[in-house]
């Protein structure tokens, strides 16, 4: 039998505990490749329209060749709303991507995810109740006035939902200025949380110089900051981050420009603030694909993001331009690599049988407001 998991009540601790007390059952263990491709094949065309597989770019690439739809967090939200007649939507990436799945999701659809182990620790980074205490904490000393959350997409539902109910907004990293724009329209200062990367890089690049941003600490009493450091700030940046991106380094950027000069270097966004003023350009996934893919012919770039992604752009554009990772050993997102074929083939037979394996939902009153802040989201150009 499958497993209907309201993720929001878990922690990614319990996500992984959960996801490691139900293994695959024995026959989808060791199977060889040729035949977890066919079985796959076999169900998808079974199945049909019923099912939409959407695929995060980090994903491995024996999992992304079955992908619908390939992207970042903000293409594939954006994607949702583009199959009403699916009965199933299988998020071949992490809790958040589902949880966020099931919020834009038509009421008779439902959104499964093939390893229930497949989490992100940026997202719990911002616990709900340090969100709660982070608010309550401002009030009390009359900072809340003018302040718009806004929460990367990186983040629990419930971290979604507060944003929501408060006048925020969610954002992705292609969006993110758009979406400091719309908050800043609506109020003096902004909460960005969880990942203070992000929020900074994104917000220099707007002209807010570093001088007019705090970091939040939300193991500390008022975020580890005083009321008149707070009140200068034009962001409070929530003391968050990706655990891959932050492995990059300007020393990395020095030492792949001396080994080829002339070569480019374009990182992720989520990187430190350093890596990207060192860098030549910063993006999403989607731009850096972008920049890429329409660089001149002979270009050669070294990228900054997860190791799926870069290997598979590699091949790509080869051989008219030449792409390397910034990371010599490679920048791997374990948890995306979680979800393996022989997860995508379980939870895909399960549905030819009529089992619903690894169901993701969010409670009602959480899934409401959420909604409105991803409806924000997609409404920012």
């Amino acid at each position: 039998m499958g497993i209907t998991v309201n993720v929001s009540l878990l922690t990614e601790y319990e996500r992984t505990q959960l996801g490691t007390r139900q293994p695959l059952p024995e026959r989808y263990l060791g199977l060889p490749p040729e035949e977890l491709d066919a079985r796959i094949h076999a169900a998808r065309a079974t199945l049909g329209s019923r099912v939409v597989l959407l695929g995060h770019h980090y994903q491995r690439d024996e999992v992304i060749t079955f992908a619908d739809h390939t992207g970042d967090s903000w293409k594939l939200a954006r994607q949702i709303g583009e199959h009403p007649g699916a009965e199933f939507i299988v998020f071949c990436g992490v809790h958040f991507m589902a949880e966020s799945a099931d919020i834009l999701a038509a009421p008779h659809q439902q959104v499964i995810l093939p390893d229930l182990a497949a989490g992100c620790s940026m997202a719990d980074m911002a616990a709900p109740d340090q969100l709660a205490v982070c608010w309550q904490e401002l009030a009390a000393h009359g900072l809340d006035a003018g302040l718009v959350p806004v929460t990367y997409i990186n983040s629990s539902a419930s971290i979604k939902a507060f944003c929501g109910e408060r006048g925020g907004i969610v954002c992705t990293s292609s969006n993110a200025r758009g979406t400091l724009e719309w908050a800043w329209a609506r109020g003096e200062r902004v909460l960005f949380l969880p990942d203070q990367h992000l929020g900074r890089n994104t917000a220099f690049q707007m002209g807010i110089p570093l001088d007019r941003m705090a970091v939040w600490d939300p193991d500390e009493p008022l975020g580890g900051l005083t009321p008149d450091e707070i009140a200068r700030a034009r962001i409070l940046l929530w003391k968050g981050h990706c655990s891959v991106h932050t492995r990059f380094t300007v020393r990395q950027i020095e030492q792949v420009r001396a080994q080829h000069p002339g070569i480019r270097v374009i990182v992720h966004p989520e990187c430190p603030w350093e890596v990207v003023q060192a860098a030549d350009a910063s993006g999403s996934t989607e731009t850096i694909r972008k920049t890429v893919r329409e660089s001149e012919p002979g270009s050669v770039w070294a990228v900054g993001t997860e190791i799926h992604l870069v290997n598979r752009l590699a091949r790509e554009v080869a051989p008219d331009r030449t792409v390397m990772t910034l990371d010599p050993f490679g920048c791997l997102c374990s948890t995306m690599f979680r979800v393996s074929p022989n997860h995508l083939l379980w939870v895909l037979e399960g549905l030819v049988d009529d089992q619903v394996h690894n169901r993701i939902t969010v409670a009602e009153h959480e899934k409401m407001w959420a909604r409105v802040a991803l409806d924000r989201m997609l409404q920012v150009s």
